[in-house]
Order: C-alpha cells, then structure tokens, then sequence
C-alpha cells in the first residue's frame, strides 16, 4: 500500500525534532453545497530541525515515532518561486 502524501502549513516548530503541520482541505456541505474548508493538525518528524513555523511542507505517512508522530517531512515547498521562462511584465504607463 502506497504512502500518503499531504502538503500543509508549519503551525508550530516548538518541539524538539517535531513540527506540527495543519493541512486544509475543501469539501461539499451534505445538505448545502457549499464548498468549506475542514482542516487537521499532524505531528511531523523533523530531523534537522530545520523547517520553521510558517514554510509549506511535503509530509509522508511512516510507522510510528512516538505516541503522537507518525509522519515526517519530505522536503519544502518553495510557494514564492516564480515559472521558468517568464518574463517580468512591463509597468504601465499611466496616461492623463
């Protein structure tokens, strides 16, 4: 069986070895229809501590660390990277 795979935000990197991420997910209302967001807090190994409160972050589902940990993070998500190729648009004059 193949591990989950889940990307989500640095909540807290207070623990030794450990961030917790929350990780947001939308979802259709049963009566309404209305699409809202549910989320969770996962406890995620850390080894470096090198991820800090705030960065995206890839988590993989692992056996069990301790009592609460059973994920660990994969790698960084860079979310302020701009597409290859692409060239910065020219400002716009203002006429008057």
């Amino acid at each position: 069986m193949p591990k989950r795979i889940l990307t989500g935000t640095v909540v807290s990197d207070k623990g030794d070895k450990t961030v917790v991420v929350k990780v947001e997910r939308k979802v259709k209302h049963p009566l309404y229809g209305k699409i809202i967001r549910r989320s969770k807090k996962y406890h995620a190994h850390d080894e470096d501590n090198a991820i800090k409160a705030g960065e995206t972050v890839r988590i993989e589902e692992t056996k069990p660390i301790s009592k609460l940990k059973t994920w660990k993070v994969l790698d960084k998500v860079d979310t302020h990277s701009k597409p290859k190729g692409s060239t910065p648009a020219a400002p716009a004059s203002a006429e008057g």
